[in-house]
Order: structure tokens, then C-alpha cells, then sequence
């Protein structure tokens, strides 16, 4: 897999706060942004996988049924 650059311009005080986060994580701040989008590609991913799902069996409207799954979604 090809590596690019991209550079963006981040607030001092959003700066300060991704470093934070990746230190508490023992992580490089750059690790810990890639991770965070990888993280919500996935889920994105996932909670589109769950929806074609849904339509294809078709969505179940039983009480209390649960459609569609919370872990780590946002």
C-alpha cells in the first residue's frame, strides 16, 4: 500500500487535546489520528453493512428486537 501526506491546520488547544490522548494511549499523535479514522471508517462501514442487511431480510419491527447493534458505534 502507497503511504501519502496529508496536512492539515489544527487549533493549538485540538492540538494539545489529540496529544493528550495519545499519550494516554502511549501512542504518537499521528498514530492515534490515522487510528481514530480507521476507527470511524470502520464503524461507518459497519453501520451500512447493518442497514443492507435490514433491507434485504427486511426490518423487524418486533418489540424490543434489537436491528441493530450499539457496540462502538457513536
Amino acid at each position: 500500500m502507497a503511504s501519502r501526506v496529508l496536512s492539515l491546520r489544527i487549533d493549538g488547544d485540538l492540538w494539545d487535546r489529540i496529544r493528550a490522548h495519545a499519550a494516554k494511549r502511549g501512542m504518537s499523535a499521528q498514530d492515534y489520528v490515522v487510528r481514530t479514522l480507521i476507527r470511524d471508517d470502520f464503524d461507518e462501514r459497519f453501520k451500512t453493512a447493518v442497514e443492507e442487511t435490514d433491507r434485504f431480510y427486511g426490518q423487524r419491527d418486533t418489540p424490543g428486537a434489537q436491528t441493530r447493534p450499539s457496540a462502538g458505534i457513536r
